[in-house]
């Protein structure tokens, strides 16, 4: 505190022209010791004599020089009477030096008697004095210097009046002005810090733009005005929100920082301020130039404060921060890496005994938990849940038995423990997790607060063992009665009745998934429309309430195929998506549910507006998941599946053409070990099969047949994928042989179905398909080789194929004439009429079931026809013959030239007419036969 030139008194004439402070103190100590006791120039010597040491000080920093200042002023006041006329500059001057040693040594004896010394020199500078600018201005700084120290807001509140007395006393222009200007503003931007008073950071605001504009280019303080009128603006942003205050704190930073090359010794504030406004910005705005230019400017920041430097630990654990956003954004794992590093140092430098201990521990156990999620490395969670638990630990050590807090700390813990249960399923967390919780309710006795919180944990802990071991003491029964007391200690009007209503529906629902109870799933529901009606619009909780409502209503639709309660879970969950927009935490997950509700309804009702709904759903989610986004994989494969569903409905290739691609990206993000790559190999492979089917590229086979290869390895034995991935495989090997006659796909083919089969038990829903795509491998390697060892083998799993198909089954027609066909073949082989008479049967009860416009008819009529053409000529009764012909006629009228079997039927029905011509000969009959061979 150098006091002001203005207050300042100098004797020249004794001075004369000295070159050096060092020779001006010499001169005066000399000329003093000269000067008798009493002498009238004593006063003014002494006095001048402490300001060269004063400003020896401010220059040199020698602490003796500043003690022997004060020394000196104290002996100036003691030779000067009240009435002196420089007493004041005496009292003001002491007061400068004692205010100087306090931002030295901190003893608050020299601020407090500083403060004295500036009000009574006040007192001697009545309204109009010259000096009494000065001493309003010093007086409110030490009393604002006071407030930082010791938070009494009185300090404050004089220093505010004092400030705005000082600056009435310098109008516009005057060169005083802007310190006064600039001070006011500080002290009100205290005042809005600690009373939250918006009027106050509006005034200091405005000052400071005042301030600014007295400071034009190249004035020495215009980089200060830019500094604080910036900061000012982005904490009101903080307080309001007005993005304007951001984007104009964010224009005054980078000018601010212009000002402050490298080299200036506040550099640092400005890299710091501006970064920590753009990583706001990216908050707000969600982009990303912005985080990365945070990032680069918290790295020039952090340089300049190096490890010791007071504000390193500010610097460090700021571009943590901004490069874990980086990191959640981008999923990039160099920025998450470098987090975890940062964090580590910030933890390093936080003492065990440092008061915010607590918070370096909780951040780098977030960041490991967060490389756990990426990386499943088991060290990276272990390492964070021993933080977490260190931290809950020390906290316990510190509350023996009886401590008021002990119950809070023993809850915290059983809460982590839980929580490493959740990630590593260790049961022993588990048990220890439910009896800190026990102990927990033994410490909240009836009628404490939070006993109805205790209750829910351990009713949840309880339920995750039950649904782990479900061991008979653990029965999900018992969480579920700790839920409903919970809730009865919860009347109507508890803040936590909501709560308990929430926590009882999710244990009633969990037991449903585990028992299949529908009375508890009813009852969930129940519970949930309560929670929600406690929730209404604007409750903070509200979007959980919906989406669980919402899941329940869903799980209901499932099990009783009630069309209202899909459509009420629908327009939930669009409820809940509404209040969870994009980069809320659960935005995705309320997305991906109402994209599968929409979906299931279109399996449901058919309604291609609900499919076409969820794929557009799937397409936000694929638009929000950026090219390094972590869930970016599953969007493309989600929308691809969703394309390849209405590529079923509609035949149109665009949709499946743009299901490949979509399937290929993802596969390219699902490198060799990743989780999900068995899935896109077998999703890819089966979109480039249904192409292949409707285009018929040997290629997209090919590619397939590669793919599926690839896939099966991915599942080896005991693997629950396992028998899909055979079918599938055999399924397109059996295609390609069937186009290149390759005996050997054939017999891999066959191989690979009889797996599958051995793998799906006699209730599986895939097993009838997989009984018919075996048998008929088998009855094409009979066509081609003749081994009736195959043929037989057909025949036996088309009958257990059959049993499967009660006379109500969509697909028993086409088992009974699978069935048939092998029969006749059969009899082509061995002639026998109970074979040929049996699949005579089998076909007429498939033309029962093939009604007229049916898709599968004209092939019945036409199977059946040959069959009895086939009885005719091995036992010669006329009326086979007819109602084979009858029968082919049928089936010639319903083939039109270009469908796929006319020529077949044209055949049959010729080979019919010939002969009858050979038994009646009637010349039309062979006329007909001649006629249609031709056409065929």
């Amino acid at each position: 505190m150098q006091p002001p030139e203005g207050l300042t008194i100098s004797t020249l004439n004794i001075l004369g022209k000295i070159n050096s402070m060092d020779d001006a103190i010499t001169s005066l100590d000399t000329t003093l010791k000269l000067l008798p006791p009493g002498h009238p120039n004593q006063p003014l010597l002494l006095h001048n004599l402490a300001l060269c040491l004063s400003n020896r000080y401010d220059s040199q920093g020698v602490d003796a020089d500043l003690e022997e200042a004060i020394i000196l002023e104290r002996k100036v006041l003691e030779l000067c009477p009240p009435d002196h006329p420089h007493r004041a500059t005496y009292l003001f001057n002491l007061a400068c030096y004692l205010g100087t040693r306090f931002l030295k040594q901190a003893e608050i004896e020299d601020l407090d008697e500083a403060i004295e010394l500036h009000r009574a020199a006040l007192e001697l500078c009545p309204t109009g004095h010259p000096h009494r600018f000065f001493l309003l201005h010093w007086l409110a700084f030490c009393l604002s210097i006071k407030y930082d120290h010791q938070g009494i807001v009185t300090y404050l509140e004089e220093a505010i009046t004092l400030g705005r007395l000082a600056l009435e006393l310098r109008q516009p222009q005057h060169p005083d002005r802007i310190a006064a200007l600039f001070n006011l503003a500080s002290y009100l931007r205290k005042r809005s810090e600690k009373q939250a008073l918006k009027y106050d950071l509006d005034d200091a605001i405005e000052l400071y733009r005042e301030v600014l504009a007295l400071c034009p280019t190249g004035h020495p303080d215009r980089s200060f005005s830019l500094h604080w009128l910036s900061g000012s603006l982005s904490k009101r942003y903080r307080n309001q929100g007005a993005l304007a205050d951001l984007e104009e704190a964010i224009t005054f930073g980078c000018a601010a920082l212009e000002l402050r090359p490298p080299g200036h010794p506040h550099r640092h504030d400005s890299l710091f301020n501006l970064a920590s406004d753009l990583s706001r910005r990216f908050e707000e705005q969600n982009a990303e130039c912005d985080l990365d230019e945070a990032i680069k400017l918290h790295r020039a920041a952090l340089e300049l404060r190096p490890f010791g430097h007071p504000d390193h630990f500010l610097s460090l654990n700021s571009l943590a921060l901004c490069l874990s956003n980086r990191y959640d954004s981008r999923g990039v794992m160099a920025d998450l890496d470098e987090t975890v590093m940062l964090r580590r140092l910030s933890l390093k430098l936080s003492r065990p005994w440092h008061s915010d201990r607590s918070a370096p521990l909780i951040n780098l156990a977030i960041c490991l938990q967060k490389r756990f999620e990426r990386q499943a490395a088991n060290h990276d969670l272990d390492e964070a849940i021993e933080l977490a638990i260190t931290l809950e630990r020390a906290a316990l050590d510190s509350c023996p038995l009886g401590h008021p807090h002990r119950a809070i700390y023993l809850f915290n813990l059983a809460c982590y423990l839980g929580t490493m249960f959740l990630k590593q399923t260790t049961m022993q967390d588990l048990h220890d997790a439910i009896e800190l919780h026990r102990e927990v309710l033994k410490l909240r006795p009836a009628g404490h607060p939070h006993i109805s919180f205790s209750f829910h944990w351990l009713g949840f802990c309880l339920s995750h063992r039950y649904d782990n071991q479900g061991e008979v003491a653990d029965l999900v029964d018992a969480a579920i009665e700790l839920h409903r007391e919970a809730l009865e200690l919860c009347p109507a009007g508890h803040p936590d009745r909501a709560f308990s209503f929430h926590w009882l529906a999710f244990c009633l629902s969990s037991r449903y998934e585990s028992q299949g109870t529908v009375t508890d799933l009813k009852e969930a529901i129940a519970l949930g429309r309560t929670a929600l009606e406690l929730r209404p619009p604007g409750h903070p909780y509200r979007h959980v309430s919906l989406f669980n409502l919402a899941s329940d209503l869903q799980r209901l639709f499932r099990k009783q195929d009630a069309k209202h309660y899909s459509d009420e879970a629908i327009e939930l969950h669009q409820a809940a998506l509404a209040l969870r927009p994009f980069g809320h935490p659960d935005h995705f997950l309320s997305l991906d549910s109402l994209a599968l509700s929409l979906l299931h309804r279109y399996d449901e009702q058919g309604s291609v507006a609900d499919l076409d709904a969820a794929i557009a759903l799937r397409r936000s989610a694929l638009e929000r998941c950026g090219s390094l986004h972590l869930d970016r994989s599953m969007a493309l494969f989600n929308l691809a599946s969703y394309l390849q569903k209405r590529f079923k409905k509609q035949a149109v290739g665009p949709n499946l053409d743009e299901a490949i691609k979509l399937h290929q990206a993802a596969l390219d993000l699902r490198p060799v070990g990743h989780s999900d790559r068995h899935s896109s190999l077998s999703s890819l492979a089966l979109c480039l099969s249904s192409r292949y089917d409707s285009l018929g590229m040997i290629a997209d086979l090919e590619e397939a047949i590669m793919l599926g290869h690839a896939a099966l390895e991915l599942r080896p034995s005991g693997h629950p994928d396992r028998a899909t991935s055979l079918f599938n495989l055999a399924r397109n090997l059996s295609d390609r042989f069937k186009k290149q006659a390759m005996v050997q796909d054939l017999d891999k083919a066959i191989e690979l179905h009889r797996e599958a089969l051995g793998l799906l038990p006699s209730e599986h829903p895939d097993r009838l398909l997989s009984l018919d795509l075996l048998g008929l491998c088998l009855s094409n390697r009979y066509d081609n080789q003749g081994e009736v060892t195959d043929l037989e083998e057909a025949i036996t799993l088309r009958r257990a194929e059959l049993e499967l198909c009660p006379p109500d089954h969509p697909r028993r027609g086409i088992s009974l004439h699978s069935l048939a066909s092998d029969l006749r073949k059969r009899f082509q082989k061995h002639p026998s009429c109970d074979g040929l008479n049996e699949a005579i049967e089998l076909h007429r009860a498939a033309l029962e079931l093939h009604h007229s416009g049916h898709p599968g008819r004209p092939l019945s009529l036409l199977s059946l026809s040959i069959c009895l053409s086939d009885r005719y000529d091995y036992q010669q009764v006329a009326g086979d013959l007819e109602d084979a012909i009858l029968l082919g006629r049928g089936a010639m009228d319903l083939c039109p030239p270009g469908h796929p079997i006319r020529s077949a039927t044209l055949s049959s029905l010729a080979r019919a007419l010939r002969s009858r011509f050979l038994k009646q000969r009637t010349t039309c009959d062979l006329q007909g036969a001649i006629e249609l061979l031709r056409e065929a």
